[in-house]
Formats: structure tokens, C-alpha cells, sequence
């Protein structure tokens, strides 16, 4: 019983919480403005300043790069895959570490061909 809940929670696929910027929230930088305001004879003209609250992309280039390659799918099957062979072509006190080991490296093989 314990051997076969340690073999669900060993090859139980991990989750991963992705923390990502909320698409609702939106980015300003403040931006200095002047304007000529162009005079008469009798009222000389002046220039005008303020500053200007402009909405611009959260994170910039850096969302651009985030690498999004999941392998959880391939190290599940690969697990199952390699404890399995392991299972069939083993026999008696080998077994104890041969599957575990075997499902490792299946996991990490099946990983890779997923496209970790």
C-alpha cells in the first residue's frame, strides 16, 4: 500500500503557478510638454508647460522573452514508460531500486523529447 502511494505521488505531474502581469492593469510614464502660445502686438506671447500622464505597455521587451516550454507531459509518460520496462525486466531485491531509477530517467528523457 505504501509502495503504491509513493508510486502515485512520484509520478503525479507537479504544478506550476505562472505569475504573469494582469491584463487590466495599465502603465504610465509622466512626459514634460511645452506649447508656444503666440502673441499680439499689444500681448506678447508666452510659452505653456505641464506634464502629461502617457499610458504605455506593462514590462516591455522583457514579456516578450518568457519561455514558455512545459515537459510535464512528456516526463508522465516517460516516467510510466520507464518504471514499467523496468517493472517487466527486473526480478526479486532488484526491483526496489531499478523502477524508481528507471522512471527518473524516463521522466528526464521524456522531458527532453517534449521539448524541455
Amino acid at each position: 500500500m505504501k509502495l503504491l502511494l509513493f508510486a502515485i505521488f512520484f509520478f503525479s505531474p507537479f504544478l506550476q503557478a505562472k505569475a504573469s502581469t494582469p491584463k487590466a492593469a495599465t502603465c504610465t510614464r509622466k512626459e514634460y510638454r511645452e506649447e508656444y502660445i503666440p502673441g499680439t502686438q499689444s500681448s506678447p506671447g508666452y510659452v505653456k508647460n505641464y506634464v502629461v500622464d502617457i499610458e504605455i505597455p506593462c514590462g516591455g521587451e522583457q514579456a516578450q522573452k518568457v519561455d514558455d516550454n512545459d515537459c510535464s507531459e512528456g516526463s508522465v509518460i516517460g516516467g510510466i514508460l520507464g518504471a514499467g520496462l523496468a517493472l517487466s525486466s527486473t526480478r526479486g531485491k532488484d526491483r526496489f531500486w531499478a523502477v524508481p531509477a528507471a522512471g527518473t530517467a524516463g521522466a528526464l528523457i521524456g522531458c527532453q523529447v517534449d521539448g524541455g
